[in-house]
């Protein structure tokens, strides 16, 4: 068996195959780059070497920097886990030529199946369904122009050595798609080092459904089931199940074998992901992921299985731990992604310090590549953790999920624990009505549920109140007042607005005012939740306390109230309001205008990335660029002015 592993990545998934290796007694070994240093992947493996600088390209994608660790740290094995090297055909073949065992497939398979119109082109050769398409390497832009108009719009433009949804782009009309052609090529240059795309008819209502597969080097391929991967932003996953709901057991079974057959096809080793757009009760192939998914604990939870034990077993030369008849679905397990960003302003990427992380316990799996007082760098993708929860039924798993969203903080950053929240609790989510296009037909769910910051602010208040009490009047600062009466007083700030609150009990009766408006005031409190009722208002909140105030989740948005001295140093000026203020940390790839161009509303004007997704800023009216305050390849801080701009002289008036 494996002695000692090498894990060529970082964050969960480093943890997550950390985790299997202690409990197996095998020793790993850590890589890092410089803004990993302190990340507690890092700590907790048996060893740690520097890769290199922050930029993946000189860190993580680094092969030969990668390979030179694990020779000298006596690896025997290597772990690619998911994203950077994973699929990676001269990353396999350099593990191969050092000695080194590669946990995955073969350079072959990789190499077959990573290059996604090969794959296309083989799966279709082998009589598996597929979508209208072109798979050619075509560089001219016109020419790739013509095969778009022939395969017809909408229409998917598609990075080749591409996933996760880096490199794609949906395009809905022949006048979009040259700048959606661009962006394509550029993302995916950033994200795999290759720039080349295909392009696919796009299915406007079809569900994402992929299945679990492996295979071992006896000649025995088997699958562990499906999963649901439909509710997706920007193309990348967001929620995920297992199993897919609304499957027939013919339709289980057709996906399954069609599946299994992929894998035979290239004569595959190890753990697989074969993808599927699922219309109308037809399959169309759309991928192979030749690697461990960032969905793998839903079917984990299914089957009760560890794959990244099976991966290691296989990668020994083991037999697959079962045969096909001896899996079995157990009830059903859901998973959501936590990313750094904030899903109420276009999912725009988010960075800084973790000052707080309370994560849920109790029925909730929690993957985590971060603790508390750790920063989040703009360097990576988003993904910051994983929340999985099992139930007997699909509904079962669901509301665990959203109670294991109602008791998680994070603050220091934007999160969208929030978003995912409202997504699980909406009818078409608990119905299962689902398709790729979701949160495109419900628009609702991408808007920011409304708020009342006075009850809001009364909540703050009580859990404040509730952190200080010492249960001794005589020694509280609590405003207890001889005479049965209690008045207590808090001026807290949410965001940029300031509230008094003021909270009066006495021994029959306690009541509430926020600027003046009083109302009666029940709560009850249960270590740290928190539920009461102000007037005919009601909330129930989890809580954390500091210096500054309490951080307050109200339906999985983390709400932070500040003590009014603390927000008032705090606020910040506007000039981060502007059109053309980076809305984040990032690095600028492409400026599309010049000083002194007239644009009109909407034109593209500066292109930044960040966390491997691109973002585009826009002029907000016709007007004119003044000015360009950064240059391609420029990494910027979020607040920096990029242009300065000019609106047109009807919209100045207006």
């Amino acid at each position: 068996m494996i002695k000692r592993l090498l894990i060529a990545n970082r964050g969960e998934i480093a943890r997550r195959i950390i985790r299997t290796c202690r409990a197996n007694g095998i020793e790993t070994v850590a890589v890092y780059s410089d803004a990993d240093i302190n990340l507690p992947h890092v700590r907790e493996a048996d060893m740690a070497l520097r890769l290199g600088p922050a930029p993946a390209r000189e860190s993580y994608l680094d092969i030969d920097k990668v390979v030179a660790a694990a020779v000298s740290s006596g690896a025997d094995a290597v772990h690619p886990g998911y994203g950077f090297l994973s699929e990676n055909t001269a990353f396999a073949a350099a593990c191969h030529k050092a000695g080194i065992i590669f946990v995955g497939p073969p350079a072959k398979a990789i190499e077959l199946m990573g290059d996604k119109a090969a794959a296309r082109k083989l799966m279709a050769d082998s009589g598996v369904p597929v979508l209208p398409g072109c798979d050619q390497d075509i560089r001219d832009d016109n020419r790739l122009l013509d095969e778009a108009k022939r395969i017809g719009f909408p229409l998917l433009v598609k990075a080749v050595a591409g996933g996760g949804g880096k490199g794609m782009r949906v395009v809905r009309s022949e006048a979009d798609f040259i700048e959606a052609l661009h962006g394509a090529r550029r993302e995916a240059k950033a994200a795999f080092g290759d720039d080349r795309v295909l392009l696919e008819r796009y299915l406007s209502n079809a569900r994402h459904i992929e299945v679990q597969v492996f295979a071992d080097q006896h000649g025995h391929t088997l699958h562990l089931f499906e999963r649901d991967c439909s509710v997706q932003r920007r193309h990348q996953k967001i929620i995920e199940e297992a199993p897919a709901p609304g499957l027939t057991e013919a339709q289980r079974t057709a996906v399954g074998e069609a599946a299994v057959q992929a894998a035979k096809a290239i004569d595959y080793v190890g753990a697989g992901t074969v993808e599927f757009l699922f219309a109308d009760g037809h399959f169309y192939f759309m991928e192979m992921n030749t690697r461990l998914q960032v969905e793998h604990p839903v079917t984990e939870m299914i089957t009760g299985e560890d794959l990244v034990w099976w991966q290691l077993c296989v990668a020994a030369g083991r037999p697959l731990p079962k045969q096909q008849h001896e899996l079995r679905i157990h009830g059903a397990a859901m998973e959501v992604r936590i990313y750094a960003e904030d899903p109420w302003q276009n999912f725009m990427p988010s960075s800084g310090l973790l000052c707080t992380l309370v994560w849920p316990h109790d029925e909730a799996r929690v993957d985590s590549g971060y603790e508390q007082d750790d920063r989040v760098e703009s360097f990576y993708d988003p993904m910051i953790a994983k929340i999985i929860c099992h139930g007997v039924t699909r509904d079962a798993a669901r509301q665990q999920l959203m109670l294991a969203l109602s008791a998680t903080l994070i603050d220091g950053i934007h999160h969208n624990c929030g978003f995912l929240y409202q997504v699980l609790g909406s009818d078409a989510f608990a119905s299962a009505d689902l398709d790729t296009r979701l949160l495109e037909q419900h628009p609702q769910l991408m808007q920011k549920p409304p708020q009342n910051p006075a009850l809001i602010a009364v909540a703050g208040a009580v859990a404040l109140t509730e952190s200080t009490s010492s249960g001794d009047p005589w020694q509280s600062l609590s405003g207890w007042r001889a005479l049965s009466m209690r008045l207590l007083q808090q001026e807290l700030m949410i965001a940029d607005d300031s509230m008094l609150v003021q909270i009066r009990s006495a021994p029959q009766q306690r009541s509430a005012s926020v600027n003046g408006e009083q109302r009666s005031l029940h709560w009850q409190k249960l270590e740290r939740n928190i539920s009461l009722a102000w007037g005919t208002e009601t909330l129930s909140t989890r809580f954390i306390s500091d210096h500054q105030g309490v951080l307050l989740n109200i339906h999985g948005d983390s709400v932070r109230l500040q003590r009014a001295d603390a927000g008032r140093a705090q606020q910040q000026h506007g000039s981060r309001h502007a059109p053309f203020a980076a809305p984040m940390s990032g690095t600028v790839v492409a400026v599309h205008v010049q000083p002194g161009t007239n644009v009109k509303a909407g034109t593209a004007v500066i292109t930044m990335e960040a966390m491997k997704m691109e973002h585009t800023l826009r002029a907000p009216a016709d007007g004119t660029i003044t000015a360009l305050l950064a240059a391609v390849g420029e990494q910027v801080s979020e607040g920096t002015l990029l242009a300065e701009f000019e609106a047109a002289a009807a919209e100045q008036l207006s």
